[in-house]
């Protein structure tokens, strides 16, 4: 089987990109970071995702980006909006952590000797991250191939977003019909330590409406 890299945040974007590579014929070698984000138990839904959908190893790279800070997701001092969504870059917005990320992912490609990374960003139904948007991971690609020693060989890199024009809604259906079991996965801000999500920050909003929107039941776990 062709070796692939998949981001693999927990979430139910990544689940669902992770069982469409699955699914694509790939040996998929998954990669997670724990950046500081407020909780571990997005983390916890990576390794179980992982293991639900067959992939080969899945590892978690630490990585400290509290000392950065400058965002809801890695300074406690920021609180987390969960008063609807609202226009313009949110204070969720982690600086450069999609490239931070990917660079990681290209690292961890070129070790596998893997010339495709899988990464579950989405430009339809997002929170107005800059980085998630479909020109980026173009740009990201094109680094890539010209970055690396694997480009320099002529092992081309393709970076797949297979979802990254699909509504919440049409996600949902798609990793349904693949056999994601989203009750595993993790999508809220500041969920609790097991997993409760508050159901008011922007990413339980969508993912609710995203449910709503594609009838299929709900499966997460709200707080009381």
């Amino acid at each position: 089987m062709t070796p692939a890299v998949v981001l693999l945040s927990g979430g139910l974007d990544s689940a669902t990109t992770l069982a469409i590579a699955q699914k694509d014929g790939y040996a998929c070698h998954c990669l997670s970071i724990d950046y500081g984000q407020r909780h571990r138990a997005e983390l916890e839904a990576a390794a179980r995702v992982a293991t639900s959908l067959g992939a080969v190893e899945h590892r978690v790279m630490t990585l400290d980006l509290t000392a950065i800070g400058g965002s809801a997701l890695t300074d406690a001092s920021i609180a987390v909006p969960v008063d609807g969504l609202q226009s313009g870059i949110p204070v969720t917005y982690v600086p450069a952590r999609n490239t931070i990320f990917l660079s990681l992912a290209l690292a961890f490609a070129e070790v596998r000797g893997a010339t495709d990374i899988f990464f579950g960003a989405n430009a339809v139904d997002y929170s107005g991250y800059p980085d998630c948007r479909p020109e980026f991971m173009q740009a990201f690609e094109a680094l890539a191939n010209l970055a690396t020693r694997a480009a320099d060989d002529g092992r081309k890199l393709t970076l797949h977003t297979p979802i990254i024009t699909l509504s919440k809604a049409d996600i949902i259906r798609r990793g349904r019909d693949l056999g994601v079991d989203y009750a595993a996965t993790v999508s809220c801000y500041q969920a609790t330590a097991d997993g409760a999500a508050c159901g008011q920050c922007d990413s339980c909003r969508l993912r609710r409406a995203g449910f709503e929107a594609a009838g299929v039941a709900d499966p997460t776990h709200y707080v009381a």
